[in-house]
């Protein structure tokens, strides 16, 4: 059946092959004759981008020879580095094998150095203390802290220069050994903790901030109640009350004390509001021995400084071998966002015991202060104090020392008035000026001018 189907005629490979090929010249030669300008357009835009491609390629090698080489040079220089610190580690190790281990690593025991100083320029009125007008060092001192043993600390400040001793000698201010949270234990950390040594006597609350960073103004308060002394304070807070109490020599002396009677301290705090902080003082100096004119040895002068010099006997030494002071006082600071207020009103009932003369006194004292900024650095400050003495006392103030407080002059008022702008480049760094009218009269009326003071100060704290 097969063969009698009909198969069209074969042709022979030779004639196909011709007809293919003249096809294909034709066809070739018809799209030639269509798009020539585009095909050349084509391949030259081809061309070059294969040959700007070969030019980044090379860049690109380059720049990766490049770096391999700058890593190279820094691994060679690692290891250069490397093996130096393992020489001069062993080299360590050889020569200190039982070093101890460095402060800063050593947590339990670690050592802070601080400190503040003042630099100012001082004017007063012919009485006053600066009659020259002078350039200055200003209270100054170096502080060290450091932790002894859990909640054991050492604290001391040197004080390089302090305004009111007029000594250019170095001394010690604070000098103690704290323990703190003794009634940790029970579960009230705050409550209890003790320090002794050389304190600063906890009355009222402007020592607190006497430093040339703290204090607003150049000056003091006329009262302005500091002062170190040796023994034993106790201190602690519960909510919102705190409490102070100190058990100290009274005398100005830091080697002895000339009389078994001791000072004694009470402070007591309460902050009803979180903007309000109010305190109430009361302080026996004890008794303080006069130099006695045989033995030539005696307190003579009280630790606590009160205008700008110190407690003294009214009585000549011959007939008065002892005096003492008690004090009260009441504090109360308002702050703000941008400011405070601050007052406070004491009295000290001084004494001695002058067989001729009736020396006892009744002084009343207390200042006003307000802080305002005006600025975020720029601010101002505006205190008034007094103190009146009926009877008179020895007051010192802006004015001579040796005028007002060695010699018997009697100051019976004392007033002064301070306003001060300040500046603060930042927390470590404050500039202030201050001008302070001073003015009183003595016991038998004469005049007390000339101590107006103007200053200039550059605080520093690290």
């Amino acid at each position: 059946m097969l063969a009698e189907l009909p198969f069209p005629p074969m042709r022979r490979p030779g004639d196909f092959l011709r007809i293919l090929s003249a096809g294909a010249f034709f066809a070739q030669g018809f799209l030639w004759a269509q798009t020539p300008a585009a095909t050349d357009a084509t391949l030259q835009a081809i061309i070059e981008q294969n040959q700007q491609l070969q030019a980044e390629v090379k860049a690109q090698q380059k720049t990766i020879e490049a770096l391999n080489a700058q890593m190279e040079e820094i691994r060679k220089a690692s290891e250069r580095q490397d093996r130096a610190l393992q020489s001069l580690q062993a080299r360590s190790d050889a020569a200190a094998p039982d070093r101890p281990v460095p402060v800063e690593q050593d947590h339990d025991h670690e050592v802070r150095v601080g400190g503040e100083m003042a630099l100012g320029f001082f004017s007063t009125g012919s009485a006053g203390q600066f009659p020259k007008s002078e350039f200055r060092v200003d209270d100054s001192k170096v502080t060290l802290e450091a932790a002894v043993w859990k909640n054991v600390y050492f604290y001391t400040d040197l004080n390089l220069l302090t305004r009111e001793t007029g000594t250019d000698n170095f001394q010690f201010g604070e000098l103690y050994v704290e323990l703190e949270g003794l009634a940790d234990r029970w579960g009230h950390p705050d409550l209890l903790s003790l320090r002794f040594g050389s304190i600063n006597i906890p009355f009222g609350e402007e020592y607190l901030l006497r430093g040339p960073m703290e204090d607003p103004l150049i000056s003091h308060s006329l009262s302005d109640i500091w002062g170190p002394d040796e023994g034993v304070e106790l201190y602690g807070k519960a909510g919102a009350f705190q409490y102070v109490l100190a058990v100290q020599n009274g005398g100005l002396s830091q080697l002895h004390d000339y009389n078994a009677d001791k000072s004694l301290t009470l402070k007591l705090g309460w902050d009803p509001l979180a903007w309000v902080h109010l305190s109430a003082s009361a302080m026996r100096t004890g008794e303080l021995n006069t130099v006695s004119p045989v033995t030539s040895v005696g307190d003579n002068l009280s630790a606590l400084w009160f205008a700008n010099a110190f407690f003294r006997a009214l009585g000549p030494a011959i007939n008065t071998t002892h005096f003492s002071v008690n004090l009260y006082e009441a504090d109360a600071v308002a702050h703000w966002s941008s400011g405070h207020v601050s007052a406070a009103l004491g009295q000290a009932r001084f004494d001695d015991n002058d067989p001729l003369v009736n020396d006892s006194r009744r002084l009343t004292y207390g200042y006003l202060e307000t802080v305002q900024s005006l600025t975020d650095q720029l601010f101002g400050a505006v205190r008034y104090s007094e103190i009146q003495a009926p009877g008179g006392y020895p007051l010192a103030g802006w004015g001579s020392p040796g005028t007002y407080f060695y010699r018997p002059s009697l100051t019976e008022e004392l007033k002064r008035m301070s306003l001060g702008f300040g500046y603060r480049f930042g927390p470590p760094l404050v500039l202030k000026l201050e001008y302070s009218w001073e003015s009183g009269h003595m016991i038998n009326g004469t005049p007390r001018n000339h101590e107006d003071f103007f200053g200039g100060q550059i605080g520093l704290k690290f």
